[in-house]
């Protein structure tokens, strides 16, 4: 396999929902869950190489994508954005850990330039937008074995478009939202047929205080 294994971790409502609105910031539902919920979350942190997230979900969020409920090392921060259109303030620039946005030859320059000053790394991998395909296998030659998508929506369609998705993990919020327009899991075009749904089977469920934690292996 050449590329990192995959494993996409997310809270998500007994709906299915990651916000509260769309352009809603899902720190505002995460702060339900209690400090063993997160030091669940911050041990899988702690045992991968490389922890991706979407720019949009850096622009909403400003999460630092670091290890603190835990001991152990910070993962190295890999950000697609195919304009690099990030926060020049976003806490993903800080020393704590290194950072890689991934972008496309149709990135300003400057904005490049900017991001690298930050003492972030750049990488292309695509002319309009990234492809992961391209992505993935390079992550991997650079010594990122396991790989944690923490998100959003669309970056996890991406994922599971490709086949790309070796396990999730699954943080049960116990709240419904509700609402036709709020992002979901995974979001994207859909599948829209039987033939082409991903399938997962369950390896492990436990309670964390009133929290169900479901982890699922691809099958």
């Amino acid at each position: 396999m050449n590329r990192p294994y995959v494993i996409i971790v997310s809270e998500v409502t007994l709906d299915g929902k990651l916000t509260l609105y769309r352009g809603a910031s899902s720190k505002e539902l995460m702060s339900l869950m209690t400090r063993e919920v997160y030091k669940y979350l911050h041990s899988i942190r702690a045992e991968v190489d490389g922890i991706m997230v979407g720019c949009e979900t850096v622009r909403t969020d400003d999460p630092s994508l670091t290890v603190r409920h835990v001991e152990g090392k910070n993962p190295i921060r890999i950000i697609p954005c195919s304009t690099a259109n990030v926060p020049y303030n976003a806490s993903i620039f800080s020393k704590d850990a290194q950072t890689i946005i991934v972008t496309t030859e149709r990135a300003p320059k400057e904005r490049i330039e900017k991001i690298k000053e930050l003492g972030a790394e750049v990488l292309y991998a695509g002319e309009e937008l990234v492809e992961f395909e391209r992505l993935l296998p390079v992550l991997y030659q650079r010594g990122i074995k396991k790989l944690m998508v923490e998100g959003g929506a669309s970056i996890n369609w991406e994922f599971m478009r490709l086949g790309f998705v070796d396990e999730l993990r699954i943080i049960h919020l116990p709240v419904v939202v509700g609402g036709e327009n709020v992002p979901t899991l995974v979001g994207g075009e859909g599948f829209k047929s039987l033939k082409r749904i991903r399938h997962f089977q369950i390896k492990n469920h436990f309670i964390i205080d009133n929290f169900l934690i479901t982890e699922w292996k691809a099958v």
